[in-house]
């Protein structure tokens, strides 16, 4: 009995042993898979400081690891997304298996990007390349289109020596009466913000399309056999077309005008440069031949400086005698025409002293653009000044 009981005694004792062997290997699997499962976590946490973005040479920003609170946040790309403290699912990516977001560079926004290096020969598409203007390019300019159509006009129908195909010219009226309407649809608070040399380019341009109006509808000139008789009134004479210069009106910015008015309220008047006379066409052999351009502000300078150098190489506008001690000028530089015109700009009381005031101005405004040895002449040689008669004959090339 007794032996019995201590074999009893000894399989409970054996018992006890195996289910304490067990107790102790599932403790010991049990700290094995929760430090494993620590370590698994750690590994998966991100470090607590994390490098400042860098951009790439491509222009990609590589991505910035945020530094999240515990249990709290895990980083994707730029953003933050909120995790739960639950284990994970069985198909959940972990941290370390999550790609980066990358933003193109055009997507980034300043706050998160200050600057993006390129490539040394990359071409940068921001950047602007100054203007590269020649001094004499014209600059901007008032946007308008008559000077242009005008400029067809003057081309096919003006030689280089002023002379005008009026017979054909005829049979464009409409478009002569088409461009001065375009002189009279311009707003005149457009007109006022323009520069100086743009006002007189546009003034110059609607007298010379108005005689030319005048001229077309008056061609071929019916002259009267009296009237011939007169000195000057040829056939082909301008004068016979009774009031040329005060009865035939034309609109320009929605006023009244005639070429008189033209000539006495801005070219005698408010522009105050005697080259302007030479710009003006009077349909005749004795004017100042009308140039076959239009006149532009932004070159108005030399279009005017030229006019007067052509004018006074024509001997019906200016010659010198030195045997017979004379000097002959066109009848516009008589004190009845534009003399008076040249004395504010020109006046002088050191030279031309045999001369009256008048003239005197008329002589310093010549010696600008005649040459060395007639200024000589004109300036230190005795000589009388006789004005020459004026040809009105139309200037008609057809």
């Amino acid at each position: 009995m007794l032996i019995q009981n201590e074999i009893g005694w000894f399989l409970r004792l054996k018992d006890f042993v195996i289910v304490y062997r067990k107790v102790q290997m599932a403790k010991r699997l049990v700290v094995f898979i929760t430090s494993l499962m620590v370590l698994v976590f750690i590994a998966g946490c991100p470090p607590r400081e994390s490098e400042p973005v860098e951009p790439s040479k491509s222009g990609i920003l590589k991505p910035e690891p945020a530094k999240p609170e515990p249990n709290e946040t895990k980083p994707v790309g730029f953003e933050l997304v909120e995790v739960t403290p639950a284990p994970s699912e069985p198909n959940q990516v972990d941290p370390d298996e999550v790609e980066p977001v990358y933003i193109k560079p055009d997507e980034i926004t300043p706050e998160k990007v200050e600057s993006v290096e390129s490539e040394p020969n990359e071409v940068e598409q921001a950047r602007a390349e100054p203007n590269n203007v020649e001094p004499n390019e014209p600059k901007l300019r008032p946007t308008v289109s008559f000077h242009d159509k005008f400029a067809e006009v003057l081309k096919t129908f003006v030689d280089d020596k002023g002379m005008v195909d009026y017979k054909t010219l005829r049979r464009k009226r409409l478009d002569i009466k088409a461009l001065l309407q375009e002189f009279d649809n311009l707003d005149p608070n457009e007109y006022r913000t323009w520069p100086k040399e743009d006002k007189i380019a546009f003034w110059l341009n609607a007298y010379n399309t108005q005689m030319l109006n005048i001229i077309t509808e008056n061609y071929p000139i019916r002259s009267s056999r009296i009237l011939r008789l007169y000195p000057g009134w040829g056939p082909n004479s301008i004068l016979h077309i009774k009031g040329i210069w005060r009865d035939y009106k034309f609109l320009v910015m929605d006023e009244e005008f005639t070429l008189a008015e033209v000539d006495r309220r801005f070219f005698r008047k408010e522009f105050d440069d005697p080259r302007i006379f030479f710009a003006i066409s009077r349909a005749s052999l004795s004017s100042p031949p009308l140039r076959n351009e239009p006149y532009y502000g932004y070159k108005l300078n030399g279009q005017l400086d030229d006019q007067v150098k052509r004018f006074l190489s024509s001997p019906m506008a200016f010659r010198t005698d030195k045997e017979k001690q004379r000097v002959y000028l066109s009848s516009l530089f008589q004190s009845s025409s534009y003399g008076k015109e040249f004395i504010s700009k020109f006046a002088i009381d050191k030279k031309f002293k045999d001369h009256d005031p008048a003239t005197r101005a008329v002589l310093n405004f010549i010696t600008n653009y005649v040459s060395r040895d007639k200024v000589s002449f004109l300036e230190v040689g005795k000589y009388s000044v006789k004005f020459m008669k004026y040809d009105w004959t139309i200037n008609d090339g057809s």
